[in-house]
């Protein structure tokens, strides 16, 4: 792809979208003329909706994207822009996963300004697309040709490495402590309520009706019928001549309960009925009591911990290159549920006497667990390179010896080899005094084990994973890059283990070549 001069990308389906497009235009003028002689009707809200697929194939149908020795030019129907090849810092993909494992794939662009781009085009679908990975290729070599590249690999920021973006989880964060704030500005006025609920008393003859609403009113009265509806609808009571009311809002098991010409007494409290009394069932409204409000507030804001966490991970790996994988958020799962055992069990019996003595040691006391808990987690989600990792485990204590007894390592190679067939293998044996092997099982024993031919591979560089390495690895893995005589191959292992695996390899390698250096001095 050296020799390439010039690059345009154009969508596909073009003639589909150009039909969804007139389809569009006429859904438009459907509504307009049927809303000028009609009125509102169906059929209005049918046309605007062809209108609106309209308007989206319409955007898709103009998108183009052409490059050439100046730079890259990206126009759709309401925008265009131009960047000179020595403005781009890198070109990159995007990587989202859709619906059914769908891999959607875009080019993005990376401006020296730190401005960032999403091109309209190329796009693909599938990680297969060599239409995509062609269009990808030339508009990479025009770079390299006429601009200065900062990465000479492809970058793919997907949703678990450093360049993601950090806004949705934010927003999130907010929201969901914004329904905390909501959820525990009630807590003292359903306190308050149930207290009141709770000290009232009848209503005397002589109390003024002004006052009546903070009594309690008891009023005769006979049901009529009852109407249960399904579970997730309200059942009503009807009375007779709707007298002291129409009907009174109940569950579906208090309707089943209640029988027509039963009589009862209403309890009014406020302005509402507040309870019903027959000789075979009583129902009373269900008022919510601070403690269950203080309890949701609080599931709340612990249910805005995660995208925090998330949040704080994002900030956390900000030095990092956009296509290095994060360390996952899972960890810090763990204090947020241990936080619940205790926060939750105190916002529900103390929701208004925080201060109390007994809230205050329970407090306390869970606050050090929390603490605790979170000091785990952030160390279990460091950000750890390869030399960090090299001089850990040297200052700790090593293993033993991989010439004793077999080890199963947890490692995996990434690329389909003859020895790593259909990627089916998942742990490398080394020890035992066997060659080291690839095996799909964490052992014992060398069942379907293959050998590692170790004489043609090369170490090249260790490095932390990137987004192109794939989501099936897990996000703490580090990757080393090998060459098998010529082909890139890449490994994947704990730091750990791969560099007990790195060593081993070393190790057999110099290992093949002693007997043959040998072999060659015999006369």
């Amino acid at each position: 792809m050296t020799d390439v001069r010039q690059v345009s990308c154009h969508p596909l389906y073009r003639r589909a979208l150009w039909f969804f497009v007139g389809l569009g235009a006429a859904g438009a003028g459907v509504a307009g003329v049927r809303s000028v002689y009609w009125g509102p009707d169906p059929w209005l809200g049918v046309g605007l909706l062809f209108a609106l697929v309209g308007i989206a194939a319409l955007h898709a149908v103009t998108a183009r994207v052409s490059a050439d020795a100046y730079g890259l030019c990206s126009r759709t129907l309401l925008r265009r822009r131009i960047a000179p090849w020595s403005d781009v810092a890198d070109l990159r993909v995007r990587l989202k996963h859709g619906h059914q494992g769908q891999e959607i794939r875009r080019v993005g662009l990376v401006l020296r300004d730190g401005r960032k781009w999403v091109l309209p085009l190329p796009q693909s679908r599938s990680s297969a697309d060599a239409d995509f990975d062609a269009q990808l290729d030339a508009l990479r070599a025009l770079h390299r040709r006429y601009g200065a590249p900062e990465s000479g690999h492809v970058p793919v920021v997907t949703d678990r490495t450093a360049g993601r973006g950090w806004a949705g989880a934010l927003s999130l964060c907010v929201l969901l402590l914004a329904c905390a704030g909501v959820a525990g500005a009630f807590v003292p006025d359903a306190a308050s309520d149930l207290r009141a609920w709770k000290s009232a008393t009848p209503c005397s003859a002589e109390t003024p009706a002004t006052k009546r609403g903070e009594c309690l009113t008891v009023l005769p009265a006979v049901i009529a019928r009852t109407e249960a509806n399904r579970p997730k609808q309200s059942s009503w009571v009807y009375f007779a001549g709707n007298r002291p009311v129409e009907r009174v809002a109940v569950s579906r098991e208090d309707a089943q309960a209640f029988r027509p010409g039963d009589r009862v007494e209403l309890t009014a409290w406020r302005g509402k009925v507040r309870k019903i009394a027959g000789e075979r069932h009583v129902w009373r409204e269900h008022m919510p009591a601070a403690g269950d409000l203080a309890a949701v507030a609080a599931a709340f804001v612990l249910a805005a911990g995660y995208p925090g966490a998330r949040v704080l991970l994002r900030l956390r790996g900000r030095r990092l290159p956009d296509d290095e994988v994060l360390p996952s958020a899972l960890p810090f799962a763990v204090p947020l549920v241990g936080t619940a055992l205790w926060l939750l069990p105190l916002c529900y019996l103390h929701p208004t006497t925080p201060l109390d003595s007994v809230a205050i040691r329970w407090a306390a006391a869970g606050s050090l667990v929390t603490l605790g808990l979170l000091a785990w987690a952030w160390r279990a989600t460091r950000i750890r390179t390869p030399e960090e990792a090299e001089e850990a485990e040297e200052a700790g204590a090593t293993g033993g010896s991989a010439e004793g007894e077999e080890v199963f390592l947890a490692a995996r190679f990434l690329e389909d080899t003859d020895y790593n067939p259909y990627g089916f293998g998942t742990h490398i044996v080394l020890g035992g005094g066997g060659p080291l092997a690839v095996t799909p099982h964490p052992g014992p024993g060398r069942f379907a084990a293959k050998r590692i031919p170790v004489e043609r591979l090369t170490v090249k560089d260790v490095r932390r994973a990137r987004g192109g390495d794939g989501d099936t690895i897990p996000t703490t893995w580090h990757i080393a890059d090998l060459d098998d005589a010529g082909n890139p191959v890449r490994l994947a292992a704990a730091p750990a283990d791969l560099n007990r695996i790195i060593r081993a390899l070393g190790s057999a390698k110099s290992t093949a070549k002693t007997p043959a250096k040998a072999t060659n001095r015999e006369p």
